[in-house]
């Protein structure tokens, strides 16, 4: 043959070794083949070079081949793909050109599988074995035997791998394949059998042998009907006898399956089929071979590792005698669902997939298709952990083959729709990528060739046949290292689930939720009313819907950790109204079941806290920040304060506006709680977060008061609101109000009395803004309660006061309590300018140079009056959280004592934080170490408590609960373990008892 400018052509068709090629183009094989059909098949080839070398080797063996390849596309498509794609098969063709005959067939792009009782008649016929037979016998035995099974078997992967390499979509196809490469191994293990049978007659006698029942159970990939083209075949054998004894039976059974594993495994002319391996059997190589089903059952019953049950979920009788098989099967099958109950299983099973990532060879890290990071066993761990947790109570899960699982976990909704079908790519692609490498030398291997000109070839066998792409080896490890990191992002999100572990140690019973058993459980669980929780059960599981589904999937593990808190009852309750407040909402369950902490996240809350519970049922949407740890990230106030702005560029009615603003500090006043309750917030950034969003929400209802009262008088006066006590520290609690001081300033040639009056029109109207009703009502809003009281002169003085009205009632008239009370002055709202102008003003009085002894006796006659007069009728000042013992009164009216002494010259006592304050005492030696520690964990606790309160109860409280159960709520969100409530109280009488003792040394007795 002589074609027209060969090297081009070559390069066309993809050709890489252009010298050798050119040669073979010469050679007198090819004399008769015409160029344009020669061409056209190779350039289907996905390794063209290889493909000509085989041709030019097969026409030498069988001239009458040249009519096939001249015959066109498509008719010798079989032949080109197959010769570019595997060199073994083309090897087996050449050493057995009688079999050139599976090339001449018409394919489909949408080919079909083989008949499975074909494939055995046929390979139990290549050994002259009586298919019809109930045991069936070979005539051939030895290496006649073997070599003729091998060669049938071979026929058989051939003629597989043209319908494979042919059709339109190799993923489509790869389940066929997988089933059919299971059915091939599982004939000629009979035929193995058959052989043995023959081979094993010689030395004991026939009746002995036909006595013996031997089961072959296929175990791993055969067992699940999803083999490789190459791969040991893991099987496990089951014997049964009727007459004979029992060890002469063992020998006989022994001796069947050892002479199996010598007809499909020894060499001969060729290499053996595959190896077969028994080392998953009951104690692996250290155990006998063969055992009866009550041997298997009573060491899986006995002695069995949480791992052998996994292994366990793909077993399926394959050869020998099938009733046998199912007996075993049915026996074992009861073990294997309920397995996932046992101690740690699901850790384990975790564990012995990060060992197998582990033990991979260094210089096999990168190129591991199957063992490695988002490989082939992060689908199949992930699939079987999910389903040996979830299918003793879900039948429909009890799939061997990974796709068929995956479908299964999909459709009951344990796997998100999204999920499964990129799960079920990745797999089929990562399959067909192992098949295609396998195919080349027909050689068990799962690593990714590291030439170039193979990855190229690689590429172009995983296209379908229809395709004309023309991949590069490039494009090919993009693909790979894509769907690598697909995998392994659903593998970490699926298989680490906490769910999981809390559900395998369910019981079928448990996990059905029958009224039956959930009852008797709900009780032991600790629900009050199971009549009740019933109820809501099967309000939520009611129906077919995939919501339902979900549901009853999650409620087995949610119903536990929803006890695990202080109201399980409560809690379900407000997990049912919030389920169905979010109705079809895809994203909702879907998040509880996939999520590393939303769903104990949302447990813990709803039995713990009512005010977080009325919050997320107003605003359920926010059950999605529990799914991320950045949702629950504190929002700063400049960034509040420009969604505010946002909001009010485009909402010019005060009520609209205002309505918005609140609406925003109520969702960030949740974020704060779903955060803190998360354990995601230390004590200090909590109370400066909500001091942030009630700041944002003042600001906000000042603008829109300014608004509207400027455009309609004009802009008499600027404003500035000053907070103050415990808002002005940015140390306040969920149920903390806000202590604020108004200051105007009248504009330049502005009326003094008109800029007054319209002063307290904006203080009016913010004020109202921020607590009147809103037109539509903001369910579960916690008002923002502004508090004026600590203005000069208290409520007898004017709401609002100019500054230079403040500059003359400090300099004539103010008082040293009010000194006192500037301390914790901040400017959070209003007039820049004004602000600056404020803080001068009050700094010389909150910072003097000194007080006076009688400026001394007044503060301390003061807190005692406080004592005396402010603590509530019979209230036990031992559990008074502000005004009691050691309380949070004590605590800041010694740290305050000291800033006045001292804060003159120590310019770091110059703060508004208590925190602060106490630190900077310690460091300048005001107060010894250890007693300052002591003040700051009281008050820190009794800080703690008091914001406990409000979350437990919904209601604000200053005092250290009494009633056991509430005190148990308020030791958990305190960091108490369950069960600890006396511990709580202990601490906080103990350590107010001692701050009591170290303000009294330091503020009375001086």
């Amino acid at each position: 043959m002589s074609p027209n400018s060969p090297r081009r052509r070559l390069i066309a068709a993809g050709f890489t070794d252009l010298d050798k090629s050119t040669r073979l183009l010469e050679a007198s094989e090819l004399s008769g083949i015409e160029a344009q059909c020669l061409f056209d098949g190779l350039a289907m080839s996905a390794d063209p070079d290889q493909a000509l070398l085989l041709l030019v080797r097969l026409l030498e063996k069988s001239p009458g081949l040249e009519s096939l390849v001249n015959s066109g596309r498509d008719a010798n498509e079989p032949l080109f793909r197959l010769l570019g794609s595997s060199e073994a098969l083309g090897e087996f063709l050449i050493s057995h050109p009688e079999n050139l005959d599976v090339l001449r067939v018409k394919v489909s792009p949408e080919p079909t599988g083989a008949n499975a009782r074909l494939l055995r008649t046929s390979l139990l016929e290549s050994v002259q074995a009586d298919a019809a037979a109930a045991l069936p016998v070979a005539s051939l035995v030895g290496q006649d035997a073997y070599r003729a099974l091998r060669a049938q078997y071979r026929r058989h992967l051939t003629e597989l791998a043209v319908r494979d390499l042919c059709a339109a979509s190799p993923q489509d196809f790869f389940p066929t394949v997988a089933r059919e490469l299971s059915d091939l191994a599982a004939a000629a293990l009979d035929a193995a059998l058959a052989v043995s049978r023959a081979e094993l007659a010689a030395h004991h006698d026939p009746g002995e042998i036909a006595d013996i029942r031997l089961a072959v159970i296929g175990m791993g990939k055969c067992g699940a009907g999803e083999l490789n083209y190459v791969s040991d075949v893991d099987v496990i054998y089951v014997m049964d006898s009727t007459h004979a004894e029992d060890a002469k039976a063992a020998t006989i059974g022994t001796a069947l399956a050892t002479g199996i594993s010598r007809a499909i495994s020894s060499a001969a002319s060729e290499p053996g089929l595959w190896e077969v391996d028994a080392n998953l059997r009951p104690e692996g190589r250290e155990g006998p071979l063969v055992r009866t089903v009550e041997s298997h059952l009573n060491y899986y019953q006995r002695w069995a590792k949480s791992w052998e049950f996994q292994a366990l979920l793909k077993a399926r009788p394959i050869a020998g005698d099938l009733e046998l098989g199912q007996r075993y099967e049915q026996a074992l099958s009861p073990l294997i669902w309920s397995s996932s109950e046992r101690e740690g299983f699901v850790e384990s099973v975790q564990s012995m997939r990060r060992r197998v990532t582990e033990h991979i060879p260094a210089h096999e890290q990168g190129r591991q298709i199957k063992l490695g990071s988002g490989g082939l066993r992060d689908v199949e761990f992930t699939v079987q952990l999910l389903q040996l947790v979830h299918a003793k109570g879900d039948e429909s899960l009890r799939c061997r083959d990974t796709t068929s699982a995956i479908a299964a976990l999909s459709e009951a909704g344990y796997i998100g729709r999204s999920d499964a079908r990129e799960f079920d790519a990745a797999y089929r692609y990562l399959r067909v990528l192992e098949h295609r490498i396998q195919l080349v030398y027909l050689r068990r291997t799962h690593l990714m060739p590291q030439s170039e000109a193979a990855r190229r070839a690689l590429a172009r066998s995983m296209l379908g046949a229809l395709s004309t792409a023309r991949p590069s080896a490039d494009s090919l490890m993009e693909t790979w290292q894509r769907t690598k990191r697909a995998v392994r992002r659903l593998y970490e999100r699926i298989f680490y689930r906490p769910v999981l572990a809390t559900a395998a140690h369910l019981s079928a019973e448990d996990v059905a939720l029958s009224p039956e058993a959930a009852g008797a459980r709900l009780a032991a669980l600790g629900y009050m009313d199971p009549k009740g929780a019933m109820r809501h059960i099967q309000s939520l599981t009611a129906g077919i819907s995939r919501r339902a589904a979900l549901q009853r999937q999650l409620l087995p593990v949610l119903l536990g950790w929803l006890a695990d808190g202080v109201d399980p009852d409560a809690g379900l309750l407000g997990f049912r109204r919030i389920s169905e407040a979010l109705g079809t909402s895809p994203w909702y369950l879907g998040m509880l079941r996939d999520s590393n902490a939303a769903a104990e996240r949302l447990c813990h809350i709803l039995s713990s806290s009512r005010f977080i519970t009325d919050l997320l049922e107003v605003s359920p949407e926010a059950v999605k920040w529990l799914g991320t740890d950045d949702d629950l990230a504190v929002r700063s106030f400049d960034t509040q304060w420009l969604e505010v702005k946002s909001k009010l560029r485009r909402h010019h009615d005060p009520g609209d506006a205002i309505r918005l603003i609140r609406l925003i500090r109520r969702r960030e006043v949740l974020r704060i709680a779903i955060a803190d309750s998360s354990g995601l917030l230390d004590q200090e950034t909590v109370g400066q977060a909500l001091a942030d969003a009630d700041r944002a929400a003042i600001l906000g209802a000042l603008h829109v008061a300014e608004g509207s009262v400027y455009a309609a008088d004009g802009k008499l006066t600027a404003m500035l609101i000053v907070a103050m006590g415990r808002q002005g520290g940015r140390e306040i609690g969920y149920g903390s109000d806000a202590d604020v001081l108004f200051v105007h300033r009248a504009v330049e040639g502005a009326p003094k009395e008109a800029a007054q009056k319209q002063a307290e029109k904006i203080v009016t109207m913010t004020t109202s803004l921020l607590k009147q009703p809103c037109k539509p009502p903001i369910l579960a809003e916690r008002i923002l309660d502004v508090d004026a009281s600590l203005r000069p002169e208290g409520k007898n003085g004017p709401l609002v006061r100019s500054l230079d009205s403040y500059r003359e009632y400090y300099s004539r008239w103010s008082l040293i309590w009010e000194a006192q009370a500037l301390l914790r002055a901040r400017t959070i709202a209003g007039n820049d300018e004004l602000a600056d102008d404020f803080i001068a003003l009050i700094d010389p009085i909150r910072y003097p140079k000194y007080i006076s002894d009688q400026d001394e006796r007044e503060i301390r006659r003061i807190k005692a009056r406080v004592e005396a007069e402010r603590l509530p009728r019979g209230a036990d000042p031992a559990r008074q959280l502000k005004l009691g013992r050691g309380g949070l009164s004590d605590v800041e009216w010694l740290v305050q004592l000291l800033q006045l002494e001292n804060a003159f010259s120590i310019e770091g006592l110059r703060t508004t934080s208590t925190v602060d304050a106490l630190t900077v005492a310690v460091e300048e030696e005001l107060l010894p170490a250890e007693e300052a520690q002591i003040l700051l964990d009281s008050w820190k606790l009794a800080s703690r408590i008091r914001s406990a309160n409000v979350i437990w109860s919904g209601r604000a409280s200053d005092l250290l609960p009494s009633s056991r159960r509430d005190l148990e709520a308020v030791a958990r969100w305190c960091g108490y373990d369950a069960g600890m409530a006396s511990d709580i109280e202990e601490d906080y009488l103990r350590l107010t008892r001692r701050a009591r003792a170290i303000f009294e040394k330091h503020f009375f007795e001086q």
